[in-house]
């Protein structure tokens, strides 16, 4: 019987999933498990719990800035703060489902980790559809196609139920990642994660 795999729940416009993004996948490789990338809007899971973007919050969001540069340096990974943030990206996370739906999974990832490059290491405005389709593109995608895609009524309703399903799965932040049924929020819980994989449940 094969392992349950990992769910790994994101919004294109988080940092904290962005950091999560470049691990994911080689824990899942680690442990043997498949990862499902499940890219969802936070603004609906917002609502649903009364809460708002950091940079909104006084206090958290000058600490988040300098959290974010820190665990740059951290981890490696580049890292820039976009001109404008936060803000709904939408294109993205559409156009992943759109080729997630046509069974091009692996380049539905492989596009998910360029805009998450192109929006926070290199300050491309991912808000943008058109931009979004000039990183498409360069992953090997049909540049119109994908600009038509993204604004068709169907995909749009996808990317909202996808969403939907997300909060009635109890998943409420970016990075959340569900492992054989046992959540973890935040970037910081990925060793934790580690473990459980590793050892399953503690005590």
């Amino acid at each position: 019987m094969m392992a349950n795999p990992i769910e790994f729940y994101f919004e294109f416009g988080s940092p904290y999933g962005y950091f999560a993004a470049q691990e994911i996948d080689a824990i899942g490789q680690e442990f043997d498990r498949e990862v499902i990338w499940k890219p969802f809007m936070l603004g609906s899971a917002f609502k649903a719990t009364q809460s708002m973007p950091l940079m909104n919050v006084p206090l958290k969001g000058p600490y988040c800035v300098h959290d974010w540069e820190r665990m740059s340096k951290y981890t490696g990974t580049p890292w820039q703060m976009p001109e404008k943030f936060p803000t709904a990206i939408l294109a993205a996370p559409r156009g992943f489902y759109w080729l997630k739906d046509q069974g091009k999974t692996t380049t539905a990832i492989t596009f998910a980790k360029a805009a998450y490059k192109a929006y926070f290491a290199d300050k491309r405005p991912m808000w943008e559809a058109e931009e979004t389709a000039d990183v498409a593109a360069e992953c090997g995608i049909d540049r119109e196609e994908f600009l038509q895609a993204v604004q068709t009524p169907e995909v749009k309703a996808r990317l909202i139920q996808e969403g939907q399903a997300a909060i009635d799965a109890g998943v409420f932040g970016s990075p959340f990642i569900r492992v054989d049924g046992e959540d973890f929020w935040g970037w910081d819980r990925l060793p934790m994660v580690r473990d459980w994989l590793k050892n399953g449940k503690w005590g």
